[in-house]
């Protein structure tokens, strides 16, 4: 253990320059890539067109297949037949221009007579003849001044003859019939290449009249040139509803882990182009996953190197906690990848097993709770990446969740609880919280799983949290033995009365002793008050004063029934003995390697205070003298514990020496001291604020009229007492 204790101490020595710092996080960063490098590889497979697939291949990503989506939407958009529309007012147009027609020959044929009976000269009761009648080209001639060119040039001469030549009745019959038939057919839709058969149809109802052949053949080709298409393309509509065919098309997706061709399948020209899309038959190996970690793992660092930058903590100390990260996390790291490399023999979901509550408990323990955070943040993400063998992501989100959730666990339940029972303690509360967490993992999956398979979660969720707490209290003390770190639990094992050194201030020196427990029970209650350490102030007291073991008669309260050395020796000599049970305190303890706390509570406890009785007694005897040389060396406390431990002891000793002391005189006694030592300039060096110090005296006071109560004096005593007398 000495051994690795001074290699350690080689390698804290080199991490003081910044390049060898640098180097560490290099090394981390080297070994978090190294460990991932192989996951993170993209698997070779030997995928032909048209050769026979040797495994079922699934997809390794999600991707849109653009190609197959336009094809769907051009599908969609060919099913989408032609919008016609039906034009109403062609109809109405038609019906209106055949009744213009008839209108028209009823025109001209009123005309025709008006002009008859005008050059005949018709009296009154006389017949009218025949020789002042038109021709037919004249009766022709007026229909078409009555029409448009269009019109005439559709309709033929002996239609238009007929129509004047037939009677005022026929002719309002024919007009009737000719209308009613071109309504019932122009109702219909009559699209372009129907409009024959309508023409037909109109035909058909109008060879059924009783008319005249000449008025009816006449009426039957007004209906057929009445019938046109009243059934248009509606190019807009159609491509309005072409486009929403297509846009009503889902993308199509190649899913990640969708089958793309299964074993002993036909590689065809289909299948071959979606093995191309997912980036499968890329007989190149892309270089775009290896950038992605190099990118996660960067970030990791500067993460790490930027929370011990900012650390606010001594140098030797930052060096210390960062070299006992680095073992802690790299452990880590090689037990998740050792899990990791058993997916190989088809043994899936081993991740659950990895301890990962053991890191961030050793780190809590020993470091602070944001590194703890931070790691298990770290090996959630590198658990992601590393449990994927089995899976179809690169990341398996499952077992991120399942660390970072089973490290804050441990972490939450060891808040201020750092014994060892509380150790295996939260192992079981952190296995609960595994067996929660992967149930709810696999409901919400919706996964079907055998009473096998539950049985095997199950299992290895509580082994998980058991084997974290096991492992963090195998470790623990290696760790503490080489990094000389001063745990909680290590300040427990230092407080029992066995151990040597307090065995030795028992027997050697119990005044010491007894005055030491008094000094601890006040200067824990005064540092938990204020937030600082308590326990570390305890067993502080404990062994601050065990340089005096060395000339135990030579302090007060280990003469019982003995003469006062002092009285004999001049006041230098008795300043330098008992000047020097600081520093013969601090090198006895680092003589059984105590950890540096205690020996810096035991050099610094009286910081450069003033020995005032020697000091004085000096100057009585006329000498001159020094204030400087009647001192403690120090130096100074330099933390919140060892200024309370300073004041604390003060303060008992001075309280003993009152007999009798009331609340009063014990708050003025306290109140005085500190201000003393405010004065004096020994609270300087460390971190203590005004109101802080107000806390301490309330508290130091409270303890001190709980130790000092007035008490009941028995009859018995009062008896004894007055026969005595």
């Amino acid at each position: 253990m000495e051994k690795i204790q001074q290699q350690l101490m080689k390698i804290r020595g080199l991490l003081d320059l910044r390049i060898f710092r640098v180097l560490l996080f290099l090394v981390l960063g080297l070994v978090l890539y190294a460990s991932m490098f192989t996951n993170v590889k993209p698997e070779k497979m030997d995928l032909r067109l048209f050769s026979i697939a040797n495994q079922t291949v699934r997809s390794p990503v999600t991707i849109s297949d653009k190609e197959s989506t336009e094809k769907k939407r051009e599908e969609a958009e060919d099913s989408v037949q032609d919008v016609y529309y039906m034009k109403k007012e062609t109809n109405e147009n038609r019906v209106d221009l055949i009744t213009s027609i008839f209108d028209a020959a009823t025109e001209v044929k009123k005309e025709l007579q008006d002009q008859v009976n005008a050059s005949e000269g018709i009296s009154q009761g006389q017949e009218s003849g025949d020789s002042g009648a038109p021709s037919d080209n004249e009766v022709i001639d007026k229909m078409k001044g009555k029409l448009t060119e269009e019109v005439t040039r559709s309709i033929s001469d002996s239609v238009l003859l007929a129509l004047v030549q037939s009677s005022k009745e026929e002719l309002s019959v024919a007009k009737d019939v000719a209308i009613t038939a071109i309504n019932t057919v122009m109702n219909r839709r009559i699209p372009a290449d129907e409009v024959e058969n309508s023409k037909r149809l109109v035909e058909e109802e109008l060879k059924l009249t009783s008319m005249s052949s000449q008025l009816k053949a006449a009426v039957i080709e007004l209906g057929r040139y009445a019938v046109v298409q009243n059934e248009f393309f509606d190019l807009e509509a159609t491509q309005e509803l072409r486009e929403q065919a297509k846009e009503s098309v889902e993308p199509v997706k190649i899913l990640q882990g969708q089958i793309i061709v299964e074993e002993n399948q036909l590689i065809s020209r289909e299948v071959f182009r979606q093995l191309e899309l997912v980036g499968l038959t890329d007989n190149q190996q892309s270089t775009l996953p290896f950038i992605g970690l190099a990118l996660l793992v960067m970030v990791m660092i500067i993460a790490l190197y930027y929370y011990f930058h900012e650390l606010k903590v001594n140098g030797d100390m930052k060096q210390n906690y960062l070299l006992l990260f680095s073992i802690i996390f790299i452990l880590s790291i090689v037990m998740l990848k050792g899990i990791s490399l058993l997916q190989q023999f088809e043994f899936s979901d081993l991740g659950y097993l990895f301890p990962a509550a053991m890191a961030a408990m050793l780190i809590k323990i020993l470091v602070d709770d944001r590194l703890a955070i931070l790691t298990t943040i770290i090996l959630a993400l590198c658990g992601t990446i590393l449990f994927s063998e089995n899976i179809t992501s690169s990341l398996n989100v499952n077992i991120g969740i399942y660390i970072i959730c089973s490290g804050l666990a441990s972490i939450m339940f060891l808040s201020k609880q750092n014994q060892r029972m509380k150790i295996l303690q939260a192992g079981m509360f952190v296995s609960l919280i595994n067996i929660i967490i992967i149930f709810a993992l696999l409901f919400i999956n919706n996964g079907h799983y055998n009473a096998k398979e539950y049985t095997f979660y199950f299992g290895g969720a509580f082994t998980s949290g058991i084997m974290g707490a096991i492992l963090t209290i195998g470790l623990l003390p290696f760790f503490e033995a080489g990094f000389g770190i001063l745990s909680t639990m290590r300040l427990i094992e230092l407080s029992n009365p066995n151990h040597p050194l307090l065995r030795k201030i028992l027997t050697e020196a119990p005044g010491t002793y007894h005055h030491s427990i008094m000094v601890a029970n006040l200067a824990e209650s005064a540092c938990e008050a204020i937030g600082a350490n308590g326990l570390l102030a305890r067993v502080g007291c404990y062994y601050h004063d065990i340089g005096k073991t060395k000339r135990p008669q030579f302090f007060i309260e280990n003469q019982m029934n003995i003469e006062n050395p002092h009285d004999r020796l001049p006041p230098q000599t008795s300043k330098n003995i008992i000047v020097a049970h600081a520093t013969d305190g601090a090198e006895l303890l680092r003589q059984y390697k105590m950890p540096k706390e205690i020996v810096d509570i035991a050099e610094q406890h009286h910081g450069t205070t003033l020995l005032k009785f020697f000091y004085h007694k000096a100057k009585q005897n006329g000498n001159e003298v020094r204030e400087e040389d009647y001192r403690y060396p120090g130096p100074k406390a330099q933390n919140k514990e060892i200024a309370i431990i300073g004041i604390a002891d003060s303060v008992e000793a001075a309280v003993r020496s009152m007999q009798h002391p009331n609340p009063d005189q014990i708050e003025s006694l306290v109140k005085s001291i500190i201000a003393d030592r405010l004065q004096d300039g020994q609270l300087n060096e460390c971190d203590l604020t005004l109101k802080e110090m107000e806390i301490i005296s309330n508290t130091l006071c409270e303890t001190l009229k709980g130790i000092f109560h007035s008490r009941i004096e028995y009859p018995e005593i009062t008896k004894q007492k007055v026969k005595q007398a």
